[in-house]
């Protein structure tokens, strides 16, 4: 069986019990049907996997003894944020699931004027706790031990005004962009990269990025989906420029 990793919030250090979450505990006993004695792994975020041993296991609550601790050293390279225009449907769950298994470092959900999900803010509170979530659960399976962090959303204007011109590369997938990813020089800092929702960024949108640094780039002759963009995207700069 492949090594069985569970997120928890708590301090870890070796020789300390820890109960796992509800969510934690539910999956171990229901899904994977783990018993006392049982090997696995526990992460908290800070950059190590805690290795433990299940010490009791019963319906919600299960609790595991840390035996030992290694530093994992799988983070890309590139420290790229993704600024993603919210999505309907489960196609803001697959970009951000899949965005954190190909290395993304932050994750900055867009209300965009063409977005069709409109949050207010309790729904708001709600789906990025959700969104968090997913992003722990690609941690987990992907063997990531730091958890990039899902922010509360924002329109692209207050985004923009809340991080001035700086010294990232900035790129804005759009389709009439004229530069291809291969032929932008390799980041020599962070990059944020810019996806459109379902309709795409609006014209007063793509303006205001383009007046903030963003480069227009294309990823070939086809237009893309949103959540095919963002993961297109991201892998080919892994692949040009990161640990691909």
């Amino acid at each position: 069986m492949a090594n069985l990793r569970f997120y928890t919030n708590s301090p870890l250090a070796i020789n300390t019990t820890v109960q796992l979450s509800e969510n934690a505990a539910a999956h171990a006993t229901r899904a994977l049907r783990l018993s006392v004695g049982d090997s696995a792994i526990i992460f908290n975020g800070d950059g190590f996997d805690y290795e433990c041993t299940l010490t009791s296991v019963k319906k919600n609550v299960v609790t595991a003894t840390i035996t030992a601790t290694k530093a994992i050293n799988n983070e890309s390279p590139l420290n790229i944020t993704l600024l993603q225009g919210i999505s309907s449907g489960d196609r803001m769950d697959i970009t951000i699931q899949k965005a954190v298994e190909l290395g993304v470092k932050l994750i900055q959900p867009i209300n965009s004027q063409r977005s069709v999900v409109k949050l207010t803010h309790d729904r708001a509170e709600k789906r990025v706790e959700h969104w968090q979530n997913v992003a722990i659960s690609a941690c987990e399976q992907s063997g990531r031990a730091f958890v990039p962090k899902v922010l509360p959303p924002l329109s692209l204007a207050s985004w923009c005004s809340q991080n001035p011109q700086s010294e990232s590369t900035r790129i804005l997938l759009n389709p009439v962009g004229a530069t291809r990813l291969a032929d932008i020089p390799k980041p020599a800092t962070a990059v944020e990269l810019l996806i459109g929702p379902e309709g795409g960024l609006s014209h007063d949108e793509i303006e205001l990025a383009t007046a903030q640094q963003f480069q227009s780039i294309i990823l070939g002759p086809r237009i893309l989906r949103t959540e095919t963009a963002a993961l297109t995207a991201i892998s080919v700069m892994q692949s040009l420029w990161g640990d691909f």
